[in-house]
């Protein structure tokens, strides 16, 4: 049976992996989408608006939003299988 000790090093090792996946994903939508793909992706048009504008002004907003609910969730999720949660 994992001692404490252990059993933290594991909470905080899958609280890393999940903190630097949702990491990738912002720099993915915020930096990748609005500035280094922006010329691709105004080849397409989303409301009638370049779709590079849209992630640069708009989308990288919804994105950010989604992210801050899924990382709840996962964190929940988390802290329950690891028996740290608050209840």
């Amino acid at each position: 049976m994992p001692t404490q000790k252990e059993k933290m090093k594991a909470y905080w090792r899958k609280n890393l992996q999940v903190l630097f996946m949702l990491l990738t994903v912002w720099f993915v939508v915020s930096f990748g989408f609005g500035i280094l793909l922006v010329d691709p992706l105004n080849e397409i048009r989303l409301g009638g608006f370049k779709l590079g504008f849209w992630f640069a002004q708009q989308g990288s907003i919804y994105a950010f939003v989604i992210l801050i609910f899924v990382y709840v969730v996962r964190m929940n999720r988390l802290d329950r299988e690891f028996d740290v949660d608050e209840e």
